[in-house]
């Protein structure tokens, strides 16, 4: 016999995600694949970064010698963990070309519809 409450839980618990809320994996699905020995792997499905044109400008920075994208979030956005962000708005595969050029600049800059960021 089931427990009717234990059933009543476990059919209306909230499922918590994997990422945090300000993870760049945030909503993401998790995946899995079975390898061909029968063992399971998870994976986070691909993300797709929206083109830079789609990101709402809130600063500039012209980088100089030194710089690094950590500082560079906390210092605009908050928290060094959002380096990311920056790499996003300027279209970055490689987060440490951005700094690596004196004088280039840097768009510091959050997707159209966030709050504070223009669109929303």
């Amino acid at each position: 016999m089931t427990d009717p409450l234990k059933a009543f839980l476990q059919s209306t618990a909230l499922e918590t995600p994997a990422f945090a809320a300000d993870s760049r994996y945030h909503g993401l699905e998790i995946a899995q694949w079975a390898r061909a020995d029968g063992q399971v792997v998870p994976y986070v499905r691909r993300r797709f970064v929206p083109p830079p044109a789609r990101f709402a400008t809130v600063a500039e920075h012209l980088v100089a010698s030194g710089d690094r994208l950590d500082n560079l979030a906390a210092r605009y956005l908050g928290d060094p963990q959002q380096y990311w962000r920056i790499c996003d708005a300027n279209g970055a595969i490689r987060p440490d070309d951005l700094v690596a050029t004196p004088g280039r600049r840097l768009s510091i800059g959050v997707p159209d519809g966030t709050p504070g960021g223009g669109d929303g």
